[in-house]
Formats: structure tokens, C-alpha cells, sequence
């Protein structure tokens, strides 16, 4: 799906809604408050009734387009630009190729991201790699880098030929980085590799994860590659993150920092997919809303 795809094929609000429908009730529209499919057109409205409780809804009821004023095309052209943009789209440029205020683009564009965020992360196996990395400029002059610097923790864990995953870390004492473990590895990994660290190997054992299934690479002696064994994959992910950041949104803020980071690797593993377009919109059609109010709390 390209640009002019979408200007051409979601050119009207009618089109738009229709898209919707479809992806979010793929076997027929059911009530949004009792579930039932006995449910009549309301034409006039673009609504539905319910014919057992009375509810009326529309297609965007519920969903990340709820209440919205922005009509639905513009939804769909800040929805591709987004989405195909390989470090990401900033919402000043989506204010100036959508005409629209900058108020108006920043609420949109982290209505689209909250879409991407998963409902639900299954364990991930085989050759795992985690890594860290530090976001952000420097407050006050300070110059400090690395692992102790002003700056806003990403813990990076990603599968070899599979999934990628960052989270936003208070700290990388061995208990937080324990918790990032259990919570996305699977006790039966083959491995998961990370660099020398000394947090890692306390974090392993408090993981459950022992022995030969845990391989570091010295990068403090400049090893980065022994074999198999390196974090070059979880790396260049962290590469891409950082020109987003640098080139692209600018200065990101810590409290929406995660944000920033589930767009990022929503992307990253559809980087390959024929249908990213349409999969994003289908996860905006089956999202919770998120008001203004919550975004900016």
C-alpha cells in the first residue's frame, strides 16, 4: 500500500468507514455493549442500533477514532506516513502535510502509537539478545556517558530472526534487568546473549537462567563478535531507534518515552510486510480510546 493507494482508495469518509467495519467485525458488525449481531443500520447517522439492548454506536465508537474531529482521510494519510516511515514521522511534519494544527497532529500521531502497543507478549525462545542503551541530551552541562549518565534508560531484547522488544528501565541493577527476563524470555532459551556487564550474570541466575544458556562477548577488551555469540542484532535495532530520535521527533519527552519505543518496534517487525497499512489500521479499529485528558495527565 503506497500513498497515492490510500488517497485514492480512502478518499471519502464513506470509504474510510467502510474499511473500518470490515476489520473491526470481519464476521458481521455485533453490538459493542451486549455483544449481539442482531443489529440494523441507521443509515441517516452512520450508526447501528441494537435490536436487543437499544445501544447505538457507530463504526469508531470505542476505538482509537473515538470522538474525533478530524475527518477519517487525514486519520488514513497520517496513518501510511506513519507507519512506512522508517524512523518514524514527526508531528510537526504531519501538521504541515495534513494542514491541520500542531495540537491536532501530536494527539493523532500518539493515538496511532498507542494502537501499536501490545495487548498481549508471549515468551520469546531460541537465541535471545539483550542489551541497553542510554537516550536523551545531557542535563546541566554534564558530560558523563554511558551507563550512570543523565539520560533515559532502553532495555533492548530481541529474538534472532524474530521478534524485537524495548522498554523504558529505571535503572540496570540486576533486579530490573531479572524482571525484563522473566517477563519476555522463556525459562526454555537456548541462549541469550549479552554483553560483559556485571549486572547480567546476577539478573541471569535470579531469571532462572543458568549455565551454558547465558553467553556474554567482552566489550570492554573490544570484542564484539565471537561467533555466534555478539549483540550486534539488538544493536542495530538501538541504531535505528537513535536516528529516529536524532533526526526525525528531536526531543522526546521520559513520560512518553515507551510510546516513542512500542512505534518503533511495531515497525520494526513488520519492516517486511506487505500489509503494514492495513494491519495498523486494524489494530487502531480494535484499540481502547485514549482522550486527551489521559495523554496528558
Amino acid at each position: 500500500m503506497t500513498l497515492p493507494n490510500v488517497n485514492e482508495m480512502f478518499s471519502t469518509d464513506a470509504q474510510c468507514r467502510a474499511l473500518i467495519k470490515k476489520l473491526r467485525w470481519p464476521k458481521g458488525v455485533a453490538c459493542i455493549r451486549c455483544e449481539s449481531q442482531h443489529v440494523w443500520d441507521i443509515d441517516s447517522q452512520d450508526k447501528f442500533e441494537c435490536a436487543l439492548c437499544g445501544y447505538q454506536f457507530s463504526v469508531i465508537t470505542q476505538t482509537i477514532f473515538h470522538d474525533t474531529h478530524l475527518p477519517l482521510e487525514k486519520w488514513f494519510l497520517a496513518t501510511i506516513l506513519l507507519c512506512e516511515s522508517r524512523k518514524g514521522m514527526s508531528a510537526n511534519q504531519i501538521k504541515r502535510l495534513l494542514g491541520i494544527s500542531y495540537k491536532t497532529a501530536w494527539y493523532l500521531c500518539h493515538r496511532i502509537r498507542a494502537s501499536m502497543a501490545p495487548r498481549e507478549r508471549g515468551l520469546l525462545d531460541g537465541v535471545v539478545e539483550m542489551d541497553e542503551t542510554y537516550v536523551g541530551g545531557k542535563k546541566h552541562g554534564v558530560g558523563k556517558r554511558g551507563r550512570g549518565a543523565e539520560k533515559e534508560i532502553v532495555i533492548g531484547i530481541r529474538k534472532r530472526g524474530g521478534e524485537l522488544r524495548f522498554f523504558k528501565a529505571a535503572d540496570v541493577k540486576s533486579k530490573t534487568l531479572a524482571d525484563f527476563i522473566k517477563d519476555n524470555v522463556s525459562q526454555d532459551v537456548d541462549v541469550i546473549v549479552t554483553d560483559n556487564f556485571v549486572g547480567y550474570p546476577k539478573a541471569m541466575m535470579e531469571a532462572g537462567i543458568h549455565g551454558t544458556r547465558h553467553a556474554t562477548v567482552n566489550h570492554s577488551s573490544r570484542v564484539f563478535v565471537d561467533g555466534p555469540i555478539h549483540t550486534n542484532t539488538v544493536e542495530s535495532a538501538f541504531s535505528l531507534l537513535k536516528r529516529g530520535i536524532i533526526g526525525t521527533w528531536h526531543q522526546i519527552s521520559a513520560k512518553h518515552l515507551q510510546a516513542y519505543l512500542e512505534e518503533m518496534t511495531f515497525r520494526f517487525d513488520r519492516r517486511n510486510a506487505n500489509d503494514l497499512f492495513m494491519d495498523t489500521i486494524r489494530h487502531m479499529a480494535t484499540a481502547d480510546p485514549l482522550t486527551y485528558e489521559k495523554l496528558t495527565a
